[in-house]
Formats: structure tokens, C-alpha cells, sequence
């Protein structure tokens, strides 16, 4: 389904995460970025990985290892927390989703205000009665 503008305003900062892999650590990594140790595995050439949060944090560090010249790698990945699942459902958009539910909340209401008024009249009833009757035999 369609994304929507703010669909992907809540998965970039509620559901996405920037992964930067590097061979070597740069000299400054800040605070906001999670710097992780990969293990030595043959066939692996990154070292290092870093998880930024925000697209931002991810933009300047990878900005400062550009003037560092170290070679790196970015992959953006989705976050692992229980808020996640809601905010991005796979494949699908939160917006029209909601969009639907309120359309599909007032049709109901709508219809048994409608069902209501109708067989809250006493003619109505009577009728409804005798069918009753007639089927009963």
C-alpha cells in the first residue's frame, strides 16, 4: 500500500536505524551512536559497527569518517523494539489503516442510529410482529 508522508515520518524516527560498518574505529564516535565490536569471522572484512537512531546522528557521523577517509559500509535496518511492529506494519500503512477504521467506525454508527430510529416506531414494530406471526404458522 502507499506510504504517506507521515507513515514515513514515524518509521524513520519510531521503526529505521542506520548501521555504519567500518574496518577501523574513527577517532571520535558520539555519544548518541552505539559503537559494537564485530567478531573476527573469516570472510567478514568490517570490524566495527555503529548503530545510529536518527537520521541525523547517522548523516554527521558518516560525514566526520568521510574526512577521516576511512572506508565504511551503510545499511539501514529495522529496529528490534515493541513499538516498531505498530508503527510500521510490513507492507502496509498506519495512515490508511486509521482512515479506515474511522470510516468503517462511523458507517457502523451510522447505520444503527439508522436501524434504531427505524424499529423504535410502533408501526414498524407491529409489522415486524405480525411477520413474526405469519412464519410461526
Amino acid at each position: 500500500m502507499q506510504l504517506t508522508r507521515f507513515d514515513r515520518w514515524l518509521r524513520e524516527n519510531f521503526a529505521y536505524e542506520t548501521h555504519i560498518k567500518t574496518l577501523r574505529p574513527p577517532a571520535f564516535v558520539p555519544k548518541r551512536i552505539k559503537a559494537i565490536d564485530l567478531p573476527d569471522v573469516p570472510g567478514i572484512h568490517y570490524k566495527h559497527l555503529f548503530i545510529a537512531r536518527s537520521t541525523r546522528d547517522a548523516d554527521e557521523f558518516i560525514n566526520s569518517l568521510k574526512d577521516a577517509n576511512l572506508m565504511f559500509s551503510t545499511s539501514v535496518e529495522n529496529r528490534t523494539n515493541w513499538i516498531a511492529r505498530f508503527v510500521a506494519p510490513k507492507n502496509k500503512s498506519i495512515t490508511w489503516q486509521f482512515v479506515w477504521m474511522v470510516v468503517s467506525i462511523t458507517f457502523v454508527t451510522f447505520i444503527s442510529i439508522v436501524l434504531y430510529n427505524l424499529l423504535s416506531q410502533p408501526h414498524v414494530q407491529k409489522m415486524i410482529f405480525e411477520a413474526l406471526e405469519v412464519f410461526k404458522g
